[in-house]
């Protein structure tokens, strides 16, 4: 029986025969529908760990998931932590548990949601439809601009050159 609250028990187990010794890369928009509500819950329960675990009760909120670029960096994060504590230790990674932690504090500012902490969630600001002309103007760029036709140059062209004089120095 899984224990909700040990997050060991809640190693991916995608829907299908085989389960490959890699985890699954999670591409929220590339699953199935029931694939995804199925991970959603997975990561619901992590999640309520994670805040548990590491006091985040005030960090991230309970309306995470109404939030795309929370749930995607949640989600980041717990591939991330299964991949340090529950897959094989790789050689030269003795520092993997303390690089996650790391990586959750660097998280943590991009998991904040300033409009829902006082525990009334707040719908994310409407997207600003692109206008009509958005792609035909985006293609003339392509077309036009010289960050997309200028000839290739190297930033660094005179130091290059002069490595290669310095190696190519008659002795």
């Amino acid at each position: 029986m899984s224990d909700p609250m040990n997050p060991a028990d809640l190693w991916p187990m995608p829907p299908g025969p085989a389960q490959t010794s890699e985890p699954q890369r999670w591409v929220w928009a590339a699953m199935e529908p029931a694939e995804r509500r199925i991970r959603m819950r997975e990561l619901g329960a992590w999640v309520d760990w994670l805040r548990k675990t590491f006091e985040l009760h005030n960090t991230i909120t309970h309306c995470w998931y109404h939030h795309s670029p929370v749930v995607e960096h949640l989600t980041a994060l717990y591939t991330g932590w299964i991949r340090t504590y529950a897959a094989e230790q790789e050689p030269a990674r003795e520092l993997a548990e303390a690089d996650w932690i790391n990586t959750l504090h660097a998280f943590t500012p991009r998991l904040q949601l300033a409009a829902c902490a006082t525990g009334t969630h707040q719908e994310p600001p409407m997207t600003v439809p692109p206008p009509a002309s958005a792609d035909e103007d985006f293609e003339l760029y392509l077309t036009l601009s010289d960050a997309t036709t200028a000839p290739p140059a190297h930033p660094a062209a005179a130091e290059l050159h002069r490595r290669e004089a310095e190696l190519n120095a008659p002795l």
